[in-house]
């Protein structure tokens, strides 16, 4: 690999990725494209940049001539960029359907003008819609439920199209909850791990039964390395672990790190206007290319609580009492 992009590698998944990359390909020129959004934070990746070899571009996905000039002579494209909290997506919709369905669009054009030989394309396990018992399996009919989900089984279709149009180098993946350190505190785990730093009640949607399996990032990480090295283009990977977790385990984990009484100092606030009650995958098809996950939540939460713990200084100011008084009201009334 000479020349690669990452798309969305200041963000939480992405800089894991990036991190794994760097080291899979010490000597290859890297960019990162990344539109430095809420959930970016440069700390994420700042210590993997190298000057001349590992650049970030801060630009908007929806940027065709920006994406051209990107693409040009890549040899590789991860496209991680995307919003992906569902929360937002029930009010602000349209801007989900620009950056993961039009951004994907744009990116996908650029790399076909540029014949870029191969193109990564990270989507989610949501696209299959809610499962009660069994895994899907990459064949199965996708039945988003939710807008986020939806523009990504939306971005799905356009990379299927410029597959069969085009005949454009493109694998998809599609994985589980990821978990770990950098992660924007609007998902779960660092929500919680934040909330009991300082000091404020766990909130929970509904009764908190809702179950989701958890990948570690690095994990994932290795995943991608799995496909780029020995994957088979237009196929689709779905990368999972066996780790299933109810909202309420979730947060018993992290009480019991911080020392706290996690239903004592929980908060049951309205469920979503839709909350798939679980999603869940099989992965044997990447197994057969030799890749399984290592990690497991119960063994890693504990460091993941400690990152947050040692960094808090970079979420302190989206937990102020008055604001978040002011927002559990809301949710209450």
């Amino acid at each position: 690999m000479r020349k690669i992009l990452v798309t969305g590698g200041a963000g939480f998944i992405g800089s894991h990725v990036f991190e794994r990359l760097c080291a899979e390909y010490p000597t290859a020129h890297f960019t990162v494209l990344d539109k430095m959004t809420y959930a970016a934070d440069f700390d994420n990746l700042a210590e993997f940049l190298v000057r001349g070899l590992r650049t970030l571009e801060v630009g908007d996905l929806c940027d065709l001539r920006l994406c051209t000039q990107l693409t040009l002579n890549c040899d590789c494209v991860v496209h991680l960029a995307a919003e992906s909290h569902v929360d937002t997506s029930f009010g602000n919709s349209i801007c989900f359907t620009q950056s993961n369905t039009l951004g994907t669009h744009s990116l996908l054009e650029a790399c076909r003008i540029n014949k870029v030989p191969q193109i990564i394309h990270v989507s989610t396990d949501e696209v299959y819609g809610e499962t009660h018992a069994g895994c899907h399996v990459e064949t199965d009919q996708m039945n988003p439920t939710n807008p986020y989900s939806a523009s990504k089984a939306a971005a799905e279709m356009i990379v299927n199209s410029y597959i069969k149009s085009f005949n454009l180098p493109i694998t998809v993946v599609r994985a589980n909850n990821i978990f770990g350190i950098r992660q924007f505190p609007e998902k779960i785990i660092p929500r919680f791990s934040m909330q009991a730093l300082s000091g404020q009640p766990f909130t929970i949607h509904g009764n908190g039964l809702n179950r989701r399996h958890y990948l570690a990032a690095p994990d994932f990480a290795e995943a991608i390395v799995a496909v780029i090295e020995r994957g088979k283009f237009g196929e689709i990977y779905n990368i999972g672990s066996d780790e299933e977790y109810t909202n309420i385990d979730v947060r018993d984990m992290i009480a019991k790190q911080y020392g706290i009484d996690g239903e004592a100092n929980t908060i049951y606030v309205t469920d979503r206007p839709f909350n798939d009650f679980r999603y869940a995958i099989s992965s044997d098809k990447i197994k057969a290319l030799g890749w399984k996950s290592k990690r497991r939540l119960a063994d890693e939460i504990g460091a993941v609580t400690q990152w947050y713990l040692r960094n808090r200084f970079r979420y302190d100011h989206l937990f102020a009492r008055e604001d978040e008084s002011a927002k559990l009201a809301d949710a209450l009334a």
